[in-house]
């Protein structure tokens, strides 16, 4: 039986357009002295650091964790990369528990970043053949279709992204790191945003940011000298599929319903819309809420659209999705898993501030990644697993 995980520390930039005051180097050391400090934690108290970033092309510096080491305090000590494009945030959390449920080290380091204004991510997505055909959509161009195709399937009216995009974005200007903040935002104002890739308008789509997440995990006899109530890890799970194979299904790949099974199976959830008290998920374009709660289970089949409809996932409704704002309000991508992942924390410690959901006690902590092809998942709870 893998021993107990706990998040004792958690610390976030802000995230913005481009953060030109600080290095890459500084941005990390930003986020991680947040976590050290949240956990009354050194440099020295950490066996092991685990970092995380989108692929090297989205900001031109090849393999930097091999210069950052000395910046987050690992020189001579043990440091891990992951990699598994978008959804890396969840990943490397996922893999910097597996080294405390393994009994390997006793706190860990995770941390995830981007500072995409050092680069172009739409063009380094954009791969020349013999690898693809060189479009120049960008993410949105790409996951437009799916999204066409879930409209179709389910009977979805068009309003329903401009609602998510609206819950979004009124959670974010509760939240002091969120990089988009619009008072006043409103359907009308979406709706009047320019359509991007249809049915993506302006203000259905996540921003380019820069910033950084880090937590520091801890074995149980260490959470023990935590300051604070911990959010104990209580089931993690990691998918992925093909991008292309006969049969794939686009809207809801199968490598996130295991995903989602196998992390409710750990945590003995059988109804996570019932059971669960909120959920950070990797909503990046508004329409991937409603397709997310049907493929995570919260929903059935072309259900899900109805529960956005009836305002479920909204901060007042059964199951809150986003308290944060999520990536439609800051999505520095290589972290944005990780802040999924650590904002669920926030909510079970009891520490998510202004957005804190009331009397969350479990809380999921979603990411995918790459052509919806890549799936990280955690549920985080108040009480010992």
């Amino acid at each position: 039986m893998a021993n107990r995980c706990a998040i004792i520390g958690v610390g976030q930039t802000a995230y913005k357009t481009k953060r030109l005051d600080v290095s890459m180097a500084g941005l990390l050391r930003e986020a991680a002295r947040r976590a050290l400090e949240d956990a009354q934690l050194t440099w020295k108290d950490i066996d092991a650091v685990v970092v995380g970033k989108a692929p090297d092309l989205f900001e031109g510096v090849m393999m930097p964790e091999t210069f950052l080491a000395e910046a987050l305090g690992a020189a001579g000590k043990p440091v891990m990369r992951v990699h598994t494009a978008g959804s890396v945030g969840g990943s490397t959390a996922i893999v910097a528990a597996g080294l405390i449920q393994g009994g390997v080290h006793d706190r860990v380091l995770t941390i995830a970043w981007e500072k995409q204004s050092e680069s172009n991510a739409t063009w380094a997505l954009t791969v020349n053949s013999p690898f693809t055909t060189s479009l120049v959509v960008g993410a949105g161009g790409y996951f437009a279709p799916h999204i066409r195709a879930y409209m179709r399937r389910s009977g979805a009216p068009d309003h329903i992204g401009t609602l998510v995009a609206v819950k979004d974005r009124q959670n974010a200007l509760k939240n002091p790191w969120a990089h988009l903040k619009i008072p006043g935002i409103s359907r009308e104002m979406v709706e009047s945003t320019p359509m991007l890739w249809e049915p993506i308008r302006y203000l259905e789509t996540c921003p380019s940011s820069d910033g950084a997440c880090a937590m520091v995990l801890a074995s149980e006899d260490a959470a023990k000298k935590a300051p604070a109530p911990p959010a104990w890890v209580h089931g993690t799970a990691m998918r992925s599929e093909p991008m292309q194979f006969a049969g794939r299904d686009t809207v809801s790949p199968q490598g996130g319903k295991d995903a989602a099974a196998d992390v409710y199976r750990q945590a003995g959830i059988s109804d996570p819309r019932r059971e669960l008290d909120c959920a950070e998920v990797y909503v990046p374009f508004s329409w991937y809420e409603p397709m997310w709660l049907e493929n995570l289970g919260f929903c059935g089949e072309s259900e899900g659209w109805k529960l956005t409809e009836a305002g479920a996932t909204a901060m007042d409704g059964d199951i809150p999705w986003n308290p944060s704002g999520g990536v439609l309000s800051s999505n520095p991508i290589g972290a944005s898993g990780m802040i999924r992942f650590a904002e669920a924390a926030l909510q079970v410690r009891g520490q998510a501030g202004e957005h804190q959901v009331d009397g969350a006690r479990r809380a999921l902590g979603h990411a995918y990644g790459g052509g919806a092809q890549f799936f990280a998942m955690w549920i985080v709870g108040s009480d010992k697993p």
